[in-house]
């Protein structure tokens, strides 16, 4: 079957964003149209020589509105931003490495203002509609990149993740999110939430194209991901608090995908995770997070706090009363803790949890800020975790039966992220045959 060109899946693309009936207004906030013709047609040129700059070369792809392209306002899903903010200059390192392989940059997505929720909802730009029930909320805060990835508006977004933002987007649309150790892809040109939290990882509709992204984002050299073997491999079952109140949808599909893998030969241990308790009291001292946005921000929300996604500004003003030596307690606690687990998880491969414990939220369940800020909570809680611990982790969808999506969370120590990709590999095509 001769594969489609980049002009042709980029026509695609841009017709979905155009299509009134769609969600191409909210999920994409500026359209390279021009610009994504040229490069499509250059990936052809190519590709009519037998030239390839790579496995992503000729891709179609999305940007989270935070990176830096230059000549542009980096807006970060933000109105004060869109219009006090001074164009970059250049683009962010991210962006270079996937022009330089080729990818056909096709848009600048949607987000939460300043990254800083789980729910995926912004009143500036509008929030895209989940591509499973256009009624419920996509997850983010990548929330156009996962909108896009889903609905054929992209191959591959490339979001952000401090807290669980691609890997909940992922989930709650039925899509592959992968977030990587933080210090493999440069975060540079990218605005910050959390100079501590932030990583930078891809969403795409399997878990190669993913690799391969994540490969091209990281300077590595880029190979075909072979999946590893199922048989004998080790994966701890996290127990806890990452199973509590499970809705209906994830406490029935969660444990068949664990019953599927251990029928292919997995070892399933249950793993109790006590330092999830010196965790949540840094947490509820304030938290990194917080602190290192309210150092972002405190100036700008100070002079126009009400422009702001008030659901955001009460978030990051929370950290208005932590001192210094607060954080510099929090930060020493948790590289004491982030090596603790790094111990814990040594003896094995995996660790596999929901990626969140529900589905999308109807849009409506989170119009009030009492039940947004609840379901937000939900949402972040078992993504959050492995920010914190500085690990690597993927999302991949549950077979889903007709029913919404959910994600199967796997979590793998800092630097084991081609193991992990490897993994998630097989998994992913076991759920498949």
């Amino acid at each position: 079957m001769t594969r489609m060109s980049a002009r042709d899946r980029l026509e695609s693309a841009l017709a979905r964003i155009a299509d009134p009936d769609g969600e191409g207004a909210r999920a994409c906030l500026t359209v390279y149209r021009e610009q994504a013709i040229a490069a499509a047609d250059a990936a052809d040129a190519r590709a009519r020589h037998s030239i390839s700059l790579g496995p992503i070369d000729g891709a179609i792809v999305s940007v989270k509105d935070l990176f830096d392209v230059a000549g542009e306002v980096t807006r970060a899903g933000s109105k004060v931003l869109a219009e006090e903010g001074k164009p970059a200059v250049a683009d962010a390192p991210v962006v270079r490495r996937l022009r330089s392989a080729g990818a056909v940059i096709v848009a600048k997505t949607n987000m939460t203002e300043f990254a800083f929720s789980g729910i995926g909802a912004n009143p500036h730009f509008g929030t895209p509609g989940n591509p499973a029930d256009r009624k419920r909320v996509p997850g983010g805060s990548s929330s156009g990149a996962a909108v896009a990835a889903a609905d054929g508006m992209c191959d591959i977004a490339i979001g952000t993740d401090t807290g669980g933002s691609t890997r909940i987007p992922a989930a709650l649309c039925g899509i592959v999110g992968f977030k990587p150790s933080r210090q493999r892809v440069p975060t540079e040109g990218a605005f910050p939430l959390s100079y501590t939290l932030d990583s930078i990882g891809p969403m795409a509709r399997t878990v190669a194209e993913c690799a391969n992204a994540d490969a091209i984002m990281a300077g590595d050299a880029v190979r075909p991901l072979e999946t590893a073997p199922l048989s004998g491999l080790r994966c701890g079952v996290a127990q806890g608090a990452p199973l509590e109140l499970l809705d209906a949808t994830v406490g029935k599909r969660f444990p068949e995908a664990l019953d599927a893998v251990e029928k292919a030969g997995v070892r399933l241990s249950a793993e109790k995770l006590p330092l999830l308790e010196p965790m949540n009291a840094i947490n509820a001292r304030g938290g990194i997070a917080p602190a290192e946005a309210f150092a972002v921000h405190r100036d700008r929300l100070a002079r126009r706090g009400d422009a702001v996604d008030q659901n955001v500004r009460v978030r990051i003003e929370r950290a208005t009363k932590i001192g210094a030596a607060d954080y510099i307690d929090m930060m020493r606690e948790r590289a004491t803790l982030v090596r603790a687990m790094d111990a814990q998880l040594a003896d094995l491969d995996v660790l596999a949890m929901p990626t969140t414990p529900i589905v999308a939220p109807l849009q409506a369940d989170v119009a009030t800020q009492d039940n947004f800020f609840r379901q937000n909570a939900m949402v972040l809680r078992n993504t959050s975790i492995w920010n914190f611990f500085d690990c690597c982790a993927i999302s991949l969808p549950l077979p889903r039966s007709g029913a919404l999506p959910a994600g199967l969370m796997l979590v793998a120590r800092n630097g084991h992220d081609r193991n992990l990709l490897r993994i998630a590999a097989a998994v992913e095509r076991l759920f498949r045959s």
